[in-house]
C-alpha cells in the first residue's frame, strides 16, 4: 500500500523524508522516490526499485539538499514496478507530485492532455494528475488554486501532494478516499499518509477529511473543505502511549485491538472504493485482466484466516457466481490436487510468513493455476513478495496472539475480492455492487455500535465462568463465524469449544447438550432465521442454556435458559463481519474471569513459521 511523506522546513528535509518512508515500510511497496526544491533553485528527484534502503544509498552517493520535498513508496497499480513508473512524477520540470489511490478516468484525461501536447513518460494514472495540474496553472497561476480546479476533474480515490519549483515555500495536498495527515512543528510542517511516518519529528497532527485541500508552509496550514470554504481541523496530540506497542487505556492488547476494528476496517477500505464500485486495480496492475479470466477460486489458509476463507466461499458463490474451494494449508500442501482451468489461487495470512501457507503457495506455482493473490497484513512478507497480486489489509500491528482485527480486515478484503471478480466477470446482479459499496462505507459505524455492547457482553460472560465446554452454532455464512468464536474461546480461556452448522445439531452433537453445556448462536435476520429458531428449540428441550446474538428485528426474546443480545441491523452479506465482534468480546471477558494470560495464551505463537 503506497505511502506519502512531505515536508517544508528551514533544515534539509531529505533525512525526514527518508525516515518517514522507512516507517511506512510495513504497508508494502515495490519502489520509492523523493523530490526536492534544492538550495540552488532546482527541482530534482531520486527514484529506485526495491527497498527504501536502496533509495537512501542513492542519496548518499548523490546527495540532495532542500527545504521543500515530497517522498513516496509505491505499490504498483497502473504500470509495472520500474523506475520510470515510481513516484514522484514531474510535469515540464516545474511540478512534482506523489499520489495514493486510483484515478478511474485516467484514460480519457491522458488522451485529452496528449492532445494538448503533453508527453507521458510513465504508464501510471498519477502522471495524468501532474500534467493536468500543470495545465491548470496556466489558467490559475497559483498552485493551490490550480489544485482546486484539478481535483474537480478527477474521479476515483486519491491522497496527493504536490510541490512547484517557482513556489518553493509551500506544499499542497488533497484527499478523497485516501488518508492524509498534517504534522505540525516549530516553523516547519509535514504531511504523510499515516501519522506513524512523522512521529520522529512531531506529536501534533491535523487529519484531513474527505474532500479537503490543504496548503502547508513553514509558518501556517490552510485547509479548504469540499465546498471550497476555509475550515479548521482539530489538532490532535499523540502521546507515546498511542503507539501500537502500548496498551494505552486498555487492560490487554486484545481488548485494544478489538476496539480498533472500526478504524482499521475504514483504513482497509480507503482508496479501494470508487463511485459505486470496487477499484479492481487496487489488487495490482494486472488484476482487471486476470479477474476477467477467473472461472474458479481456490483459497488456502490456516486457523483464523481459514475461517475468513470459508466465509468468502459463501460470498464468491452466492454473489459473484464463481465456484470456490477452501482448504487448510497444512492439508492442501500434502495431497495431489486437480486444478480446474482458470483457477485463481488465494492465500490468506496475517503475518505473511505462515509456513504451511507459504509452502502451499510455492507448491501451487507448478500446478498450473491462473495466478496467485495474497491477502495479508504485512507488506514486506514472503507471501506478498511471492504472489502475483496482493491486497494488503490495514490492521496495523496486532500484538495479541488471538487474532481479532486481522480477521475482520481479512473479511473486508475478501468482500472486495468478491465484488471485484463479480465486476470483472459481469456476474453480479444489477445494483448489488453499488449497494454493497455503500454498505461497506457504513460498516465502521455498525462495528462501533456492536462495540458499544461491551458492558452487556461482559455480564453475559458470567454464565461461562464455571463451564468447561461450549457449543457454537451458525447457519450459512455464520457457520464459519461460529467456528471463529469457538476458536477464540478455546485459545484464550482454555474452555473446550466446538462449532457446528445449526442444522447438524440433531445429527450427533445434541447428545452433549445439558445444563452444563452452554450453546452460543449467531442469528442475523435472514432467510435461515426460522430454521435456526427450530434448532434453538431443540436445545431448550434438552435443558441447554442458550446465548443468542440476534438481529434486533429477529423477534427473539429472553426467557428461562435463554439470553438474547440484540445486534444492530446490517445487510445480510456483511453480517459475518459484524457478528464476529460480540464473539470476540465474549471470549475476552470469559478469559478475564478465568484468569488466563489473554495476550499470550499458553502453547501458542503469533506467527506460525514452522510446520
Amino acid at each position: 500500500m503506497c505511502g506519502i511523506v512531505g515536508a517544508v522546513a528551514e533544515r534539509n528535509v531529505i533525512p525526514v523524508l527518508v525516515e518517514g518512508l522507512k516507517r511506512l515500510e510495513y504497508r508494502g511497496y515495490d519502489s520509492a522516490g523523493v523530490a526536492v526544491v534544492t538550495r540552488d533553485g532546482q527541482l530534482e528527484r531520486r527514484r529506485s526499485i526495491g527497498k527504501v534502503s536502496e533509495l537512501a544509498a542513492s542519496l548518499q552517493t548523490t546527495p540532495l539538499n532542500g527545504g521543500l520535498g515530497i517522498a513516496h513508496t509505491r505499490w504498483a497499480t497502473h504500470g509495472s514496478p520500474t523506475e520510470g513508473n515510481a513516484h514522484p512524477h514531474f510535469s515540464n520540470g516545474e511540478l512534482a507530485i506523489v499520489h495514493n489511490g486510483i484515478i478511474e478516468n485516467h484514460e480519457p484525461l491522458r488522451a485529452e492532455l496528449q492532445g494538448l501536447g503533453y508527453v507521458f513518460s510513465s504508464q501510471t494514472d498519477t502522471e495524468v494528475i501532474a500534467h493536468l495540474l500543470h495545465h491548470k496553472l496556466k489558467e490559475h497561476g497559483e498552485l493551490v488554486a490550480a489544485l482546486k480546479a484539478t481535483v474537480k476533474q478527477l474521479h476515483g480515490a486519491y491522497g496527493l501532494a504536490a510541490i512547484r519549483l517557482s513556489q518553493p515555500d509551500r506544499l499542497v495536498a488533497a484527499r478523497s478516499g485516501s488518508p492524509l495527515v498534517i504534522g505540525l512543528g516549530l516553523e516547519e510542517n509535514f504531511l504523510a499518509s499515516d501519522q506513524l511516518a512523522l512521529r520522529q519529528v512531531t506529536d501534533r497532527f491535523m487529519y484531513l477529511e474527505e474532500g479537503d485541500i490543504a496548503q502547508i508552509t513553514r509558518e501556517s496550514v490552510q485547509i479548504w473543505a469540499a465546498d471550497g470554504q476555509p475550515v479548521h481541523r482539530e489538532v490532535v496530540q499523540h502521546q507515546e502511549g498511542a503507539e501500537a506497542a502500548d496498551k494505552g487505556e486498555y487492560r490487554h492488547f486484545m481488548l485494544k485491538e478489538i476496539h480498533e476494528q472500526p478504524s482499521v476496517v475504514q483504513r482497509t477500505l480507503e482508496g479501494r472504493l470508487g463511485q459505486g464500485q470496487v477499484l479492481v486495480p487496487s489488487f495490482g496492475p494486472q488484476a482487471p485482466a486476470l479477474f476477467a479470466q477467473v472461472r474458479n477460486v481456490q483459497i488456502v489458509a490456516c486457523g483464523t484466516s481459514y475461517h475468513a476463507g470459508m466465509v468468502a466461499r459463501y460470498w464468491l458463490e452466492g454473489l459473484a457466481g464463481v465456484p470456490c474451494q477452501v482448504e487448510v494449508a497444512s492439508e492442501f500442501r500434502y495431497r495431489k490436487v486437480v486444478v480446474q482451468p482458470g483457477t485463481l489461487f488465494v492465500t490468506i495470512s496475517q503475518s505473511g510468513e505462515t509456513a504451511d501457507t507459504l509452502a502451499a503457495l510455492r507448491n501451487a506455482k507448478s500446478l498450473g493455476y491462473l495466478g496467485s493473490l495474497a491477502i495479508c497484513n504485512v507488506g514486506i512478507s514472503s507471501l506478498v513478495r511471492e504472489s502475483d497480486l496482493t491486497l494488503l489489509t490495514q490492521a496495523g500491528p496486532e500484538i495479541g496472539v488471538a487474532s481479532t482485527k486481522a480477521f475482520t480486515t481479512q473479511l473486508v478484503a475478501l468482500m472486495l475480492l468478491t465484488l471485484g471478480i463479480g465486476q470483472a466477470q459481469g456476474t453480479l446482479e444489477q445494483g448489488v455492487e453499488a449497494h454493497l459499496v455503500e454498505e461497506l462505507r457504513r460498516l465502521p459505524v455498525r462495528l462501533g455500535e456492536a462495540l458499544a455492547m461491551d458492558s452487556t457482553i461482559e455480564q453475559v460472560a458470567q454464565l461461562f465462568a464455571e463451564k468447561h465446554h461450549t457449543l457454537f452454532l451458525g447457519r450459512g455464512a455464520q457457520f464459519p463465524v461460529a467456528m471463529e468464536g469457538a476458536l477464540k474461546l478455546k485459545e484464550i480461556s482454555y474452555i473446550h469449544a466446538e462449532a457446528y452448522p445449526a442444522g447438524e445439531l440433531k445429527h450427533g452433537p445434541l447428545a452433549l447438550v445439558d445444563a452444563d453445556m452452554p450453546v452460543v448462536t449467531v442469528a442475523p435476520n435472514n432467510e435461515l432465521l426460522e430454521k435456526l429458531k427450530s434448532n434453538l428449540q431443540e436445545v431448550r428441550a434438552r435443558g441447554g442454556e442458550l446465548v443468542v446474538f440476534a438481529d434486533a428485528q429477529a423477534q427473539l426474546s429472553n426467557g428461562e435458559g435463554t439470553t438474547v443480545v440484540a445486534m444492530p441491523h446490517v445487510d445480510d452479506a456483511l453480517a459475518p463481519i459484524l457478528y464476529t465482534i460480540p464473539l470476540q468480546l465474549l471470549s475476552y471477558y470469559v478469559a478475564v474471569l478465568k484468569g488466563t494470560d489473554v495476550d499470550q495464551p499458553r502453547n501458542l505463537a503469533k506467527s506460525v513459521t514452522v510446520e
